[in-house]
């Protein structure tokens, strides 16, 4: 075998080299294992900022009445949740995630606040999604792309549903950039993060996953570029708290 096949054949699912046909199924027992306590976890591990982050990246998208929205790696809902009321009676937004134990969270949750009008919920794979070319106006992934074996793949199968004139937006964990924070990350992601995870989750080996996803994710200028590479024009990111997240944007013409 060439090492170029072995490349193809395998893939990382956090520091680990493992069978790429293998992760898909190895991401979802993390996330049907954390499933129920998602939430809590996220406030906890963030301290709140990821609503902050969400709330920027729902801002770049630019919903507008009567649009047809993709949210992949919708989860429990967050940005499904806001873009709704924006799109209208007349819109839609399709929740879609490849994990049903989170799909059904994420459905339950909105639900239960009412918001039931224009909300489709579909269980698919970024990598091919089940739609037609040219059939939305919007698409966003919410800290799901460092979990998809083929990014580069997801990248293209969101360009071709994508309508001319439509636009990507990915917020996603990426590199800091501010002196002095990777230690201070480091730390936190190693130690402070898979303690929590025991504590709040009963789960540590899923959030040990989490932090050595975040590094293994390509950095800021990587994922601009290969967004360039399936067909996306101007891409341009933003970076927040220092780099720990940025938000990622492109537009098919």
């Amino acid at each position: 075998m060439t090492s170029e096949n072995k490349q193809q054949d395998s893939t990382h699912f956090g520091y680990q080299d493992v069978p790429a046909s293998e992760k898909a199924g190895m991401v979802a027992d993390v996330f049907h294992s954390v499933a129920s306590k998602y939430d809590i976890m996220n406030d906890a591990m963030s301290l709140g900022i990821h609503r902050l982050w969400k709330q920027f990246a729902i801002a770049q998208v630019g919903v507008r009445p009567g649009h047809t929205v993709l949210d992949l790696a919708c989860g429990t809902g967050d940005l499904s949740m806001k873009m709704s009321p924006q799109a209208g009676p007349d819109g839609l937004v399709i929740a879609s995630d490849i994990n049903a134990s989170m799909l059904q969270n994420g459905r339950d949750r909105l639900t239960d606040k009412g918001i039931i009008n224009n909300v489709l919920y579909v269980q698919s794979d970024a990598e091919k999604l089940p739609f037609a070319d040219n059939s939305v106006d919007r698409i966003t992934i919410g800290f799901g792309l460092r979990n998809v074996t083929d990014q580069s793949a997801a990248l293209a199968s969101m360009y071709r549903c994508l309508r001319p004139g439509g636009r990507l937006v990915i917020l996603e964990f990426s590199k800091p950039v501010l002196p002095g924070l990777n230690k201070i990350y480091d730390f936190y992601s190693f130690k402070v993060l898979p303690r929590l995870g025991s504590i709040i989750a009963n789960d540590e080996a899923s959030y040990r996953y989490l932090a050595e996803s975040i590094r293994k994710h390509p950095d800021q200028e990587t994922l601009k570029n290969m967004m360039a590479g399936v067909g996306f024009d101007r891409p341009h990111y933003h970076n927040l708290s220092g780099g720990i997240v940025a938000v990622h944007k492109g537009y098919k013409v």
